[in-house]
């Protein structure tokens, strides 16, 4: 069986939303969401939270993951999060002194994807010949077809003029990249360096689990979903 590591990025220092990663999200600070759904699919012989926060440490090891070290490099505004996961798995491996064969990436700012969308997620990736594996959602409401920019006068200058005339029932549909669950090779995220390698291929979620927050208005409508699923 292939051995399975979880990396849960986790930094201190959001600003948009500050200390996002341990705010209380419906009751539990936001990783732990994360943690647990990690935990309860039984993917895993390892969930890792990568951080470099003594807070966001102790958090993460009361709800269940391992934080054996904190995150030395890629722990600023700039870095893709990418490289916070391979010096996550480089550090994990040399730590437990074990190689793992397959990286999930579980970003902690998605707390309503939960373990049945883990399991589907990597038994996919295991039945997929692609070494990389990157979730998404499918667009609804907002039909990005019919995009625009604005001038300053309010002027409307189409992205996709040809769109502006058809249906959205007569267009394609279209796909957005979420952070729920990225997964890779490990040997190969080492060396592409990303998880957007070579023949990388889109997981569909749906649209609940694939909720991102980055900030307070996705905030508001993640604990609005949240709460319309528990009702």
């Amino acid at each position: 069986m292939p051995t399975k590591i979880a990396i849960i990025p986790a930094r201190g220092g959001s600003k948009r939303v500050p200390r996002k990663n341990i705010i209380n999200f419906c009751g539990q600070p936001m990783i732990a969401w994360t943690i647990q759904a990690a935990v309860e699919s039984g993917c895993f012989n390892k969930i890792l939270v990568s951080t470099d926060d003594h807070e966001i440490a102790d958090v993460a090891k009361k709800y269940g993951a391992e934080v054996p070290f904190l995150r030395q490099v890629s722990a600023d505004d700039y870095s893709p999060i990418s490289d916070a996961t391979i010096a996550a798995l480089n550090q994990a491996e040399v730590y437990w002194q074990e190689k793992y064969s397959i990286v999930v990436q579980l970003m902690a700012n998605c707390p309503i994807r939960n373990a049945w969308d883990i399991q589907d997620a990597v038994e996919r990736f295991e039945q997929r010949e692609a070494n990389f594996q990157i979730s998404c959602f499918k667009y609804g409401w907002m039909n990005p077809w019919w995009a625009v920019k604005l001038s300053v006068d309010g002027v409307p200058e189409p992205i996709f003029p040809e769109a502006m005339t058809k249906r959205s029932q007569d267009l394609d549909a279209l796909y957005c990249p979420t952070g729920a669950i990225w997964i890779a090779d490990a040997l190969s995220l080492k060396q592409s360096g990303t998880f957007y390698g070579d023949g990388h291929v889109f997981n569909v979620l749906p649209w609940t689990s694939a909720v991102d927050i980055d900030d307070a208005d996705d905030l508001l409508m993640a604990k609005a979903v949240h709460a319309k699923l528990l009702s």
